[in-house]
């Protein structure tokens, strides 16, 4: 997914495999209280206790609940996440831009995104754990996609892989399911291809909105359970959620889609400098983090810390 400021970088080996039937909620009306030591799926009901997995996506859509995915890269974030009740994990190629400190998402590679996708999937022990295929990973052939969806789902431990681009990729779609390796779509504005299609563009205006929905309706004949759109005008993504069977994810996308994702550190302040128009911020980490540190560092200087308390 595209970094919030386009123009700035700083822009299942679970614990349990326990399956559930419980549905997701049937909308709003279905919304109430959780019970103990159950994460809340928020106004739209409650999600299930156990391992979140594909069908429960698909009973959201069926039911008009909805379901929140933020993107993970390591242990801690995934661990809370998972206990705040988020749906879906996403170890997104936005790493690039979040972890490793580069400028777009297209640098990051298959072996810098499978440590950061084994760390989520352990420590997560609800979240059904979905891998970005990074740039340059599946572009190639069907083939080729199929060997590094394998990857993420062995090395990696995630439970699904999503790729960027629209109805040409549906072979490579089939081949993927064929071979037992869950595939979530990503249209609209697809940052792998940034460079294609101008920079950081809404997609899908006026005459081009018939572009996603055909896109979609391909993606999804070929076996896509999901479809994410990003930064497309909100009636074009009501559109093609209305065109498809599956669940639509947005990202900068309207709210008629099923699920929402945003990418954490944008969610929660961790990241400074302007944020996109479909950024909502949550918290404000860099401000409590950089007060600790400050604090911290005055403390060491003046030698209060430490103090006897924390002295052997």
């Amino acid at each position: 997914m595209a970094p919030s400021n386009p123009e700035s970088r700083n822009h299942p080996e679970s614990g349990t495999n326990h399956e559930t039937t419980a549905p997701y909620g049937s909308g709003p009306s279905a919304a109430g209280a959780p019970s103990a030591g159950t994460p809340s799926a928020g106004a739209a009901g409650a999600a299930p206790s156990g391992r979140v997995r594909i069908h429960h996506l698909q009973q959201a859509k069926a039911k008009g609940a909805r379901f929140a995915m933020l993107t993970a890269y390591e242990q801690y974030t995934a661990e809370i996440f998972d206990q705040a009740g988020i749906e879906v994990l996403l170890i997104g190629d936005s790493a690039s831009n979040n972890v490793f400190g580069n400028e777009s998402s297209l640098p990051v590679t298959v072996d810098e995104l499978l440590p950061l996708c084994r760390a989520v999937a352990r420590s997560a022990k609800r979240a059904l754990i979905v891998a970005d295929l990074p740039f340059g990973s599946y572009e190639v052939s069907a083939e080729q996609a199929v060997a590094t969806g394998v990857r993420f789902l062995k090395e990696g431990l995630a439970q699904a892989v999503k790729i960027e681009g629209g109805a040409y990729y549906a072979p490579t779609v089939r081949a993927m399911v064929q071979a037992g390796i869950p595939v979530m779509a990503h249209i609209g504005f697809t940052p792998q291809s940034e460079h294609a299609l101008g920079g950081y563009r809404v997609q899908g205006r006026g005459d081009d909105a018939q572009r996603l929905i055909d896109d979609a309706v391909a993606l999804v004949d070929a076996g896509a359970f999901s479809v994410l759109m990003e930064m497309v005008p909100a009636d074009t993504a009501a559109a093609v959620d209305a065109a498809i069977k599956v669940p639509t994810i947005g990202i900068g996308a309207g709210n008629a889609t099923t699920g929402q994702v945003l990418v954490w550190q944008d969610m929660a302040g961790l990241r400074g400098g302007k944020m996109a128009k479909f950024v909502k911020q949550y918290a404000n980490l860099r401000g409590i983090l950089g007060d600790a540190a400050r604090t911290y560092a005055e403390e060491v200087r003046s030698g209060t810390f430490p103090g006897p308390e924390h002295s052997f």
